[in-house]
């Protein structure tokens, strides 16, 4: 199921925009990890989707729709904020595979 986003945004061709989801924390031995030591989440949720590329004229659509949760590259996207949120804009191809 999508989440309700107040954004306004419809990315171009084969980009998406995407909302970091957070990692679940583990604590071991009451160590506490500062978020600037924290790495960067790879796994996100598909907030809004173009309509695909085309390919010798053809339109080939996205393999991912809005709601799909997925996996990206570490340093994919460009990151854009919006009425205090976080988001990236990606294209299709920085996507490594949807979690099911």
């Amino acid at each position: 199921m999508a989440t309700e986003t107040k954004i306004q945004i419809q990315p171009l061709s084969d980009r998406v925009v995407v909302k970091a989801l957070e990692p679940k924390e583990i604590k071991k031995g009451g160590i506490i990890i500062p978020e600037t030591a924290k790495e960067k989440p790879q796994e996100g949720e598909i907030i809004a989707a173009g309509k695909g590329r085309t390919e010798d004229g053809k339109l080939v659509p996205m393999e991912v729709k809005v709601g799909d949760k997925v996996l990206y590259g570490k340093y994919s996207g460009t990151e854009i904020k919006i009425n205090d949120e976080e988001y990236l804009i990606m294209k299709e191809e920085d996507i490594l595979g949807i979690v099911k």
